[in-house]
């Protein structure tokens, strides 16, 4: 499941990267400095997104390896219970 989570991702920035396009009329790189004022983007908007997005994934990546360990300790408690060598 978090493969094929991470793969959807995957495909959804991929394709959203080939979609975007340059401005109408625009060549190539054109410096900051030359834009007008109305088409500049925010950075703290961006930046909190990106690290609370960060911190999700990462939250979410740990909360299944804890289950991960618990399904594993689960396992062995059963064997130990099954081979009569338990604490």
């Amino acid at each position: 499941m978090l493969r094929s989570l991470l793969v959807g991702l995957f495909l959804l920035v991929l394709s959203a990267s080939a979609f975007a396009q340059a401005p109408a009329g625009q060549d190539g790189f054109v410096p900051a400095s030359s834009l007008p004022p109305g088409q500049d983007i925010p950075a703290a908007p961006l930046l909190i997104v990106s690290y609370a997005s960060f911190l999700m994934l990462m939250l979410f990546y740990l909360w299944t390896i804890w289950r991960r360990i618990g399904r594993v300790e689960k396992d062995l408690q059963a064997l130990e219970r099954r081979q009569g060598t338990g604490r």
